[in-house]
């Protein structure tokens, strides 16, 4: 039991759908979609998995499709001095990172352990910066070492610098509630 109260007939116990812990009505009240959980419609929450909860709902409604969309990159892989030009998009399912050029990568996302993003334009009295890329840590499939992607947007005409600003916003986003869901 993760709460305090004494239950009884009267005052019943309820479980988080997010967390499976019981609660009280009080301290289980909040109701939210939770659709990575195959919840549609609202269900009960407890207050903190129904922050965590609307965040993801915020992140689906707002950043997944312009995931999936993708944008275009330089790609650099590990230490090496050469970069290809990839467009970079998140799978219809939501577990890979497609990465499509003269190359073809599937990055599982659950195999991320980092993501850090590359600004430029940074001042010290706190002017405004904007995203010009990506260093991404990953463990590959059968290996215990982390390995290491460098994504930058490209100089080339025919990508947009927009589009990809945007998709390296969403993809900040999507590591953040990705760690905060890998904490609880």
């Amino acid at each position: 039991m993760h709460c305090e109260a004494k239950f009884d007939f009267i005052n019943r116990k309820h479980h988080c759908r997010r967390c499976g812990k019981c609660f009280c009505d009080k301290c289980c009240s909040k109701k939210v979609p939770l659709p990575r959980m195959c919840f549609v419609d609202p269900v009960r929450q407890c207050g903190e998995c129904s922050v965590i909860s609307q965040k993801e709902m915020e992140f689906y409604d707002r950043q997944l499709k312009v995931l999936m969309d993708g944008a275009t990159f330089s790609v650099t892989q590990g230490s090496c001095e050469k970069s290809e030009t990839m467009v970079c998009r998140l799978s219809n399912n939501h577990r890979y990172l497609f990465l499509d050029g003269e190359s073809h990568y599937e990055l599982e996302v659950a195999q991320i352990s980092t993501v850090q993003i590359l600004t430029e334009g940074f001042t010290p009295g706190g002017g405004n910066s904007r995203a010009t890329g990506m260093l991404l840590q990953y463990k590959a499939p059968g290996s215990d070492y982390l390995k290491q992607m460098k994504f930058t947007t490209s100089d080339d005409f025919n990508s947009n610098k927009k589009m990809s600003a945007s998709w390296l916003a969403a993809m900040h986003k999507a590591a953040k509630l990705l760690y905060e869901s890998r904490e609880q």
